[in-house]
């Protein structure tokens, strides 16, 4: 019996070409099935003959396709070597830093361990650092201007304390978390919730003893001459526009609270200016700058310098020769 595959015996076309057909003449069965297994092996040569034409590709690609894949490739090629030259940087940025040691340069280091470094500083802080509470209790006057500004000093407040050496323990008091500052803080300053900080809707007058509070307030007429670690300093987080006078004082003596200023008058004079324009009142985050620079160099002058903008119109006496 005569088996035979042509393509001039089919109406349809053979899923193979003339030239590669396999003509079958035998009866027994294992010479068939021995031409079968040829055949299937030569179906798998053409196949893998069109995989190394259009690499990953089982068929046949368009041109339109073919431009695409290689637009991608010269994409990806461009990503490693732009990838490669950073790493290169980064290497001889370490190379440099680690010569920089020697001449007393502190090495860079990378981010996660700065993070790490700065909440072990902090959480530090709050067992042996001085202590600092922004009094929030007087905020229900303040209109949604004052809310805004008052949530970006204490953004910046933080932000200060965690750059110090020797950071301060920092105490929101009077702070409900469904008040509409702490709303306002939670949508201007990223991360507010994961601050490492004290939040509590008590007021800082029964959270201390009152012989440990120094409320620091411009009315007083002491001088603050030290930062003391058994003290626990007190600022009125308060933005006022219409200026009322001797809120935070007032606040303070109803308590029996000791006040205290800044020293400005003691180590600053008054700058004529053209709108003969003086102030002493500062912003929470800005009194705390003072406060942290005198904290780390026991320096007044050089801590006003930082805080006492010229725009007040106050300046540093000159030294005494």
């Amino acid at each position: 019996m005569d088996w035979r595959w042509e393509g001039s015996a089919q109406k349809t076309e053979s899923p193979v070409p003339p030239e590669r057909r396999v003509v079958l003449e035998d009866t027994g069965e294992d010479d068939i099935s021995e031409s079968l297994q040829l055949l299937q092996i030569d179906v798998e040569c053409e196949h893998r003959e069109k995989e190394t034409q259009h690499p990953g590709s089982a068929v046949w690609c368009s041109k339109n396709v073919q431009r695409k894949q290689r637009h991608w490739e010269k994409i990806v090629a461009a990503k490693k070597s732009k990838r490669k030259q950073e790493k290169e940087r980064r290497k001889a940025n370490r190379v440099e830093n680690s010569g920089n040691t020697e001449s007393g340069l502190c090495p860079q280091h990378s981010k996660r361990f700065l993070r790490s470094l700065t909440k072990e500083k902090l959480l530090e802080a709050r067992h042996s650092g001085p202590r600092l509470c922004i009094d929030l209790s007087m905020t229900h006057h303040m209109s949604k201007k004052e809310l805004s500004r008052l949530a970006g000093q204490i953004r910046r407040l933080y932000g200060s304390n965690k750059k110090a050496s020797r950071p301060f323990w920092i105490c929101l008091t009077g702070f409900g978390t469904d008040s509409p500052l702490y709303e306002e803080c939670l949508r201007m300053n990223d991360g507010f919730s994961s601050y490492l900080l004290d939040v509590t809707e008590e007021d800082c007058f029964s959270l201390f003893p009152l012989e440990a509070l120094v409320y620091l307030t411009p009315d007083s007429e002491c001088a603050l001459e030290d930062v003391d670690l058994n003290k626990v300093y007190i600022l009125g987080g308060l933005v006022d526009e219409s200026i009322q006078k001797k809120v935070t004082f007032q606040k303070a003596q109803e308590h029996s609270v000791k006040t205290a200023r800044l020293p400005i008058q003691e180590y600053m004079v008054r700058r004529q200016n053209g709108k003969n324009y003086h102030s002493e009142i500062l912003t929470i985050n800005q009194v705390f700058d003072i406060l942290s620079t005198y904290f780390e160099t026991q320096n007044w002058p050089e801590a006003l310098k930082r805080g006492v903008s010229s725009r007040r119109g106050y300046v540093l006496q000159d030294p005494v020769e």
